[in-house]
């Protein structure tokens, strides 16, 4: 089987300028049918300009690129009628409803019955009032159009570009849940993202963006088992800590100790076994844990360019 067959969007070496800013400077990565693909990265990275490359809304300067099978600049429309597209920047004509922005949609998709069933299920499980105009609803009403018009022709790729941007938490959820239930369709869904927490929760592989250049393809729960635990213990009642027990613990740090010694907060780089273990000594009340490795790992990235920049 060809590499074209098993990857639903396959770049290779691809490169955008803009005269002589480099937007994309040799990214590659492959997304697999079924998969849910997170591409991690700040705004001015280059994750809106890989995106509109796919779908030959921009041309790139050199590269490879493959979507759904077919070559995006020489089959625009094959690819496209095959994908839901969320941009990042929502532009609709002010004067229209909500029913009609959604209507013209429909037709664009060629969509019947079953897709104005399933435009209607979105609306009302968005909470979006149909017959509302658009100039009168907020930017978060009029990213949850956009989020229906993706959705609901049930295409089988998705390419979301900051999706939950604008909307409250949740309704950021319901659409997390959408991407999930896409998956469990069948779809492939990619999408675009500088919210760490959204990505660690729903993309089994992430492509980390920086400066136009892909640094890190990787699981996610790769990522996630890498960095530090942050812990979180609340005792019952204050006592008197000993500071040097949990000094003595290998790969743990006692980071702060607040409302009388009640409140600590340890960083764990390792096992919790020992700090678990000493930790019965005292009366816990409540324990909280966090891992931190994809923030860590962006993070890392990130510092490592600050570093560089700083060097000049």
């Amino acid at each position: 089987m060809s590499k074209d067959c098993q990857a639903v969007i396959r770049v290779e070496n691809l490169t955008k300028s803009y005269g002589g800013f480099r937007a994309l400077r040799g990214i590659g990565f492959e997304v697999q049918r079924g998969e849910i693909f997170g591409f991690l990265g700040p705004n001015g990275a280059g994750k809106t300009t890989a995106i509109r490359c796919m779908l030959d809304l921009i041309r790139p300067s050199s590269g490879l690129l493959r979507v759904v099978g077919r070559n995006p600049q020489q089959q625009p429309v094959a690819v496209r009628e095959r994908c839901g597209y969320l941009p990042g920047e929502l532009r609709f004509d002010e004067n229209i409803t909500v029913n009609t922005a959604l209507g013209f949609f429909r037709q664009l998709r060629g969509g019947g019955s079953a897709c104005r069933r399933r435009a209607d299920q979105l609306s009302e499980r968005l909470e979006l009032n149909p017959v509302a105009k658009i100039k009168n609803l907020s930017k978060g009403n009029k990213q949850k159009i956009g989020i229906v018009a993706a959705f609901m022709h049930e295409p089988e790729l998705l390419l979301l570009d900051e999706p939950t941007s604008g909307l409250d938490p949740l309704v950021q959820q319901t659409v997390m849940d959408l991407v999930r239930e896409a998956q469990h369709g069948g779809a492939t869904v990619f999408f675009s993202s500088h919210v760490l927490t959204e990505v660690q929760s729903v993309a089994g592989r992430v492509a980390i963006i920086r400066n136009g250049r892909i640094v890190e393809v990787a699981a996610t729960s790769e990522l996630s088992a890498r960095g530090t635990i942050q812990v979180r213990v609340v005792l019952a009642h204050p006592v008197n800590i000993d500071v040097a027990q949990f000094a003595a613990l290998p790969g743990v740090e006692l980071i702060n100790c607040e409302d009388g010694e009640r409140v600590l907060e340890l960083a764990v780089n390792g096992t919790m076994d020992t700090l678990v273990k000493l930790l019965a000594q005292y009366p816990v009340e409540y324990l909280e844990t966090r891992r931190c490795g994809l923030e860590e790992a962006f993070h890392a990235h990130y510092e490592r360019q600050r570093g560089k920049a700083g060097q000049r």
